[in-house]
């Protein structure tokens, strides 16, 4: 079934919503745990339920959602250039508004919220596409895979070397971190923004090193995508049922193999040098998958179950960027001293729970609040950086997604 131009756009914002599931079952084990991505056994996580949970976000969650955010951001920069070009307004200042803003949101949600802030990134590495905007479609394409390829290479390297480097005493370092920073976090507020801080420096380290150069790739993906067209039902060169199937076919043959892989690395090896050979392999492939989710979301909105998901998903998305910080805040209250202080009490089944229940609401709310506003409330406030004049809350247009561009 082909979908309409308002579909089509409606399908753009359903894969932000989806995009922001993802994100948040990714996210929520950071908070519900401080043994998540040190290489320590979970006292929370042994049993084989929990076990499988945990496989099951390394397999199908981890370091492919971000990337799908990422594209979107990309296919969204280019819609907004155009738009500027038709208004006869000037893009550059517009879009250096927009990530100055989308940077001062990141660091605010960093301190206060959660030191796994993605918002930064976003805006650091957006000032890099800016510069790029102009560079032919091959350029733009040889530079993203070279940066995929590049950044995998990296940690198959340090894999290597860590092979060479056996530290006797790093189980007992990290569990020391472990225990101090969920005391942190089960301190007082003051204390959670504190250990926030702290950690802050070595995510910005991990982050140069391996979510910014991926997240620009797929800028750079979703920025020809944009050029094409690819969600326009009026482009000649707009996603077709075959090209979507080809993504799913390369995400199944590749990606998932290696996500295999990845998944083993992480929970049966991890701390151990083939966890980041795994790493490694899962950065490299990712994208595939990543294509593969796209593809597969867009087959599903042609068919007729798929219209109740457009439906229930495109609101979500077309708020995302107040999405994605009302989840942290929430995680934040639950988790954390500014609420209940449930971090390292909560089984990794029972959080991935609380992450479904978390996403419903949103879109229960979402779809409340967006038929009566045409902006997200964040989203109606980073408009009015980038445009620097505040428009109207109330219903008059449709707005789109901010957090993917």
């Amino acid at each position: 079934m082909a979908l309409s131009s308002i579909e089509r756009q409606s399908s753009l914002d359903a894969l932000r919503g989806f995009a922001l599931l993802g994100i948040l079952v990714v996210n929520i084990v950071a908070f519900a745990t401080p043994y998540y991505g040190t290489g320590v056994p979970d006292p929370m996580a042994q049993s084989r339920v929990s076990h499988a949970v945990m496989v099951g976000i390394a397999l199908l969650f981890e370091w492919k959602f971000y990337l799908l955010f990422s594209f979107l951001f990309g296919y969204s920069f280019t819609l907004q250039m155009q738009s500027a070009e038709r208004d006869g307004k000037a893009f550059v200042p517009r879009m250096l508004r927009r990530l100055i803003g989308l940077w001062v949101l990141g660091l605010l949600h960093g301190v206060l919220l959660f030191h796994g802030d993605i918002l930064t990134t976003y805006a650091v590495m957006g000032a890099v596409l800016l510069t790029l905007r102009s560079r032919a479609e091959k350029a733009l394409a040889k530079l993203a895979v070279g940066l995929i390829v590049g950044t995998a290479t990296v940690w198959a390297i340090i894999g290597v070397l860590s092979v060479l480097d056996v530290d006797a005493a790093r189980d007992s370092k990290a569990l020391a971190q472990i225990t101090s920073a969920l005391t942190a976090f089960r301190s007082t507020p003051w204390g959670v923004i504190a250990q926030h801080v702290q950690e802050l420096k070595g995510v910005w380290v991990v982050t140069a090193l391996m979510q910014a150069p991926t997240a620009l790739a797929m800028f750079l993906m979703g920025c020809i995508a944009g050029r094409r067209g690819l969600f326009s039902a009026s482009s000649p060169t707009a996603g077709t049922s075959k090209l979507y199937k080809q993504c799913l076919i390369a995400g199944a043959c590749v990606g998932l193999p290696a996500a295999v892989a990845y998944a083993y690395g992480t929970t049966r090896l991890a701390g151990t040098p083939w966890d980041l050979l795994g790493l490694s392999l899962s950065l490299l492939t990712a994208p595939l998958l990543t294509a593969a989710y796209i593809g597969g979301m867009q087959l599903l909105f042609r068919s007729r179950w798929g219209q109740w998901w457009l439906g229930v998903l495109a609101p979500a998305g077309r708020m995302a960027l107040s999405n994605y910080l009302m989840q942290s805040l929430v995680c934040s209250v639950i988790f954390l001293a500014y609420g209940f202080r449930m971090m390292g009490r909560v089984s990794p089944l029972d959080t991935l729970l609380i992450a479904v229940a978390i996403f419903a609401v949103q879109t229960v709310i979402s779809r409340w609040w967006l038929g009566r506003f045409a902006y997200g409330p964040v989203e109606w406030l980073l408009r009015a950086v980038t445009h620097w004049r505040f428009s109207s809350l109330r219903v008059g247009r449709a707005g789109r997604g901010e957090l993917a561009g």
